[in-house]
């Protein structure tokens, strides 16, 4: 084996929100040698040992099945990466030949014409079927697939056990008996945040938003309109604009709130529910919280229904301008496919995207059971088009969040703006 060479790279985007569109250039021709060296770029971590652990026992295996293969790793800091993708792009020579990239980042990607379409070759693998479908719809563009899901995020409701059993209170059945929940705990504890939530904190919004029935967009004749001034969408975003009241979350300290924010409310003893995901769990467990909560799926407003969460993640996804695209799609699908899903989780905490290594964890980790039922029911993403880099940057939904929530404009007037930004952004 080889060991992988890294380089830290300092790059200049934000992950997700205020990434802008990565530029157009020249999409180079590939080729299928079979030797050489494969070129990787996966995210850095600020612990990094663990990932690395797993990679290098993956590349072992690769390299021990390819003779005269090398595969070099580069590390890749995720808040900076803009600098590192665009010089891919416009540049084959410099590119990869396997890319780590967040799903939101996808329709901007392939809008470069940078990326190859592995439609066929995730139809054909043998595990192809195991792919979650909802988490699969997140590397689509169009109705091709550029790139294998990785692992995938999920939200949903945790909860101090030991408040709830303090005040007799059960978890909530709708989103409207959580908000009566949160403002039952504010008024007995006014300690606490009845929940901690966000003007900000946009994934934690969306559920309400979906749930009601609302839609951020919609997609006629390949073009895009926003279509948060529904009826349905109003009644979502307004349900959730609710927590961020002085009964439960005072607006003074919780409209400026981010979801990591949030969260650190939660982990910190400051608040009684919280919207997180599967990923902050190590963090609620090194907090005042730890030992002392459960979680939930966030319900929706009929009893028995579970709010859509939004699916995030990353994928491995291949370069076309790759000259070993054989080898490259390998190695996606080896790093991608069930034992290192598996081994991923188990030094990371990444869940799956495979449904057979997801229900052999939950036998083993009932914590992840909410995550997943949430993850069956139906998860949604955002509109697969670049210009939801620009809307995301410009920070559209939370300042129409934040309007609300203070009383700065009625929903109606809020996301009578945040449409026009959206649509404008869209290009109408």
């Amino acid at each position: 084996m080889r060991t992988p060479r890294t380089l830290a790279a300092a790059l200049a985007l934000a992950v997700v929100a205020g990434c802008g569109p990565a530029q157009s250039g020249p999409a180079g021709e590939g080729g299928d040698e079979t030797t050489g060296t494969l070129r990787v770029w996966l995210f850095d971590e600020a612990n990094r040992t663990p990932k690395e652990a797993v990679v290098n026992e993956a590349i072992a295996a690769f390299e021990a099945e390819h003779e005269g293969v090398d595969v070099d790793v580069q590390w890749v800091a995720v808040e900076g990466r803009a600098d590192k993708f665009a010089g891919a792009f416009n540049d084959p020579s410099n590119a990869p030949d396997v890319a780590e990239f967040g799903n939101t980042d996808v329709a901007s990607y392939v809008e470069t014409g940078a990326l190859a379409d592995l439609t066929a070759e995730l139809r054909s693998w043998e595990h192809g079927d195991d792919l979650l479908p909802s988490v699969l719809d997140t590397a689509r563009v169009d109705g091709e697939v550029y790139g294998l899901p990785w692992f995938t995020g999920i939200r949903a409701l945790y909860y101090r056990t030991d408040v709830f059993a303090e005040l007799g209170l059960t978890p909530p059945a709708t989103l409207d008996e959580l908000a009566e929940t949160a403002r039952t705990i504010r008024a007995a504890r006014p300690d606490l945040y009845g929940i901690s939530v966000g003007g900000k904190y946009v994934y934690a919004m969306l559920p309400f938003l979906w749930a009601a029935g609302g839609e951020l967009a919609r997609q006629e004749g390949g073009r895009w309109t926003a279509a948060v001034t529904s009826e349905a969408a109003q009644r979502g975003v307004t349900a959730y604009t609710r927590l961020i009241q002085p009964d439960i979350c005072p607006p003074e300290q919780c409209a400026d709130l981010t979801g990591t924010q949030s969260v650190q409310a939660f982990a910190g003893g400051k608040a009684a529910m919280t919207i997180g995901g599967d990923f902050n769990r190590k963090a609620v467990e090194a907090g005042e919280a730890g030992g002392k909560y459960a979680v939930v799926p966030l319900p929706g407003f009929e009893p028995g229904a579970i709010a859509p969460a939004f699916a995030g993640g990353n994928l491995l996804g291949v370069f076309g301008a790759s000259q070993r695209r054989g080898l490259a799609v390998e190695f996606v699908q080896l790093l991608g496919g069930p034992e290192y899903q598996r081994r991923m989780y188990e030094a990371m905490g990444n869940l799956p995207t495979l449904g057979s290594v997801q229900r052999g964890l939950v036998d083993q980790d009932p914590f992840l059971e909410p995550f997943v039922a949430t993850l069956r029911s139906g998860t949604r993403f955002v509109p697969g088009t670049p210009a939801w880099s620009r809307i995301d940057a410009q920070g559209v939904l939370p300042t129409a969040v934040q309007r609300i929530a203070t009383g700065e404009q009625r929903p109606e007037e809020a996301l009578g703006v945040a449409a026009e930004q959206m649509n404008s952004a869209f290009g109408g």
